[in-house]
């Protein structure tokens, strides 16, 4: 994982990746990133893919590719979600089973977030910023967001967001995203199934 990270930060600091947050797992790789260009998520991904997959596969003798399927990304509302969305992040590993405080999980960024710990990778938000006029006053606000548990039906919308490539905000927010980019922001209805239609 160290090689991972490693790899990481050179594509971010190459393509202009800002990263806030993430958490690396056994099998899947979450961040949250703002990007200073259009293409600085694709890109670094490419990168990543390149780079880290040829050390992956030199390390460990093997060929071929090594993510199953592209990586999904989605935007987020900073002022409502973005801190909703770090908890969500750095709790993985605690929903996992892994460790029963986040803290104990050394491939997160919630050491550096929470508790002050140096990370070349980590970039602060200004949502992050705003929580204390001084560095430890932030850390301490940060820790109490964890006091409480992300309800259920935020972690449904994180998920969904994450799995569909959808906006993740609240309803203005979305509208917005889907006039700028002319992509519907929320699952369409169905038709009807042609056994469900009858005729008069």
């Amino acid at each position: 994982m160290a090689a991972y990270a490693n790899w990481l930060k050179e594509a971010s600091e190459h393509y202009g990746l800002a990263i806030h947050a993430w958490v690396f797992m056994t099998n899947h790789v979450h961040l949250l990133a703002t990007p200073s260009t259009d293409t600085a998520v694709s890109r670094s991904m490419q990168y990543l893919g390149r780079y880290y997959v040829r050390y992956f596969n030199a390390n460990y003798r093997r060929t071929g590719t090594l993510f199953e399927r592209r990586f999904k990304s989605c935007l987020v509302q900073s002022e409502r979600y973005l801190l909703a969305c770090a908890r969500y992040i750095e709790l993985n590993p605690v929903r996992a089973g892994l460790v029963s405080d986040p803290a104990e999980y050394i491939w997160s960024s919630y050491r550096s977030n929470a508790l002050g710990q140096g990370a070349k990778l980590w970039s602060p938000h200004t949502a992050y910023l705003g929580l204390g006029r001084s560095p430890g006053e932030r850390r301490e606000s940060y820790r109490n967001l964890f006091a409480g548990q992300l309800d259920d039906p935020l972690i449904a919308d994180i998920r969904q967001a994450a799995s569909t490539g959808f906006a993740l905000g609240n309803e203005q927010f979305r509208l917005e995203v889907e006039q700028l980019t002319g992509r519907p922001q929320k699952l369409l209805k169905r038709g009807p199934k042609k056994s469900d239609t009858s005729m008069e």
